[in-house]
């Protein structure tokens, strides 16, 4: 009988415990979040859902994502077209496949205000963004972060979490598009190797220093 009533009392408390991080703001949820997720991977899509023209909307894209704070990721497309994203905490490269293509640039210009500071950058996310509360919608708590920078291309990032973690971000620019970003299988604070974030430049590739 104690043995049932123990098991019965765990169950409950940590029914208690899911249900509190499920209804918990999503402020406190990307603190969470982020002060307790070092490094993280997974697959996301893409999508356009609103063009500033009148013009066709981008294909959808999918690919996979693997980052570790501060600075260090690899983002990689690979549908409809293969391009990498990859950073070594000091320099961000672009790769396109098709044009056998590298541009490089200075990692904390790239960075900045912009989602990838968001899940990839530093902790000091008040930093750069003002974060505000945006209730509940679609299962998710929503979190919207305003840039700071007045140079940043998007006037503002918003992020869906549930049970303290990301699972959509909607990007809205300065042009008045808007996209939005949707990941699963993410898996937080996976081993990773310490050479995994180093870049290797294709063999033949252009490169091209911004």
């Amino acid at each position: 009988m104690r043995f049932i009533l123990n098991k019965t009392t765990a169950i409950l408390a940590l029914s208690l415990a899911c249900a509190g991080m499920a209804h918990a703001t999503a402020l406190d949820q990307f603190k969470t979040f982020v002060s307790g997720t070092k490094a993280a991977r997974g697959e996301f899509t893409q999508r356009q859902v609103k063009k500033a023209d009148s013009g066709k909307a981008a294909a959808p894209s999918s690919g996979t994502f693997v980052f570790a704070r501060p600075g260090k990721f690899i983002w990689t497309y690979v549908k409809p077209y293969e391009q990498l994203l990859q950073a070594d905490g000091e320099q961000l490269y672009i790769y396109d496949k098709d044009l056998n293509q590298v541009t490089t640039k200075k990692l904390g210009d790239a960075l900045g205000s912009s989602p990838a500071a968001i899940l990839f950058g530093s902790n000091d996310l008040e930093k750069n963004f003002t974060l505000t509360e945006a209730g509940t919608r679609d299962g998710l708590e929503w979190l919207n972060a305003a840039p700071k920078g007045k140079d940043s291309q998007f006037e503002q990032i918003s992020i869906g979490l549930r049970n303290g973690t990301p699972e959509a971000m909607e990007l809205r620019d300065a042009f008045g598009q808007t996209s939005i970003l949707a990941f699963k299988k993410f898996e937080k604070n996976p081993p990773l190797t310490a050479t995994q974030f180093k870049f290797v430049i294709p063999k033949g590739a252009d490169v091209v220093n911004n």
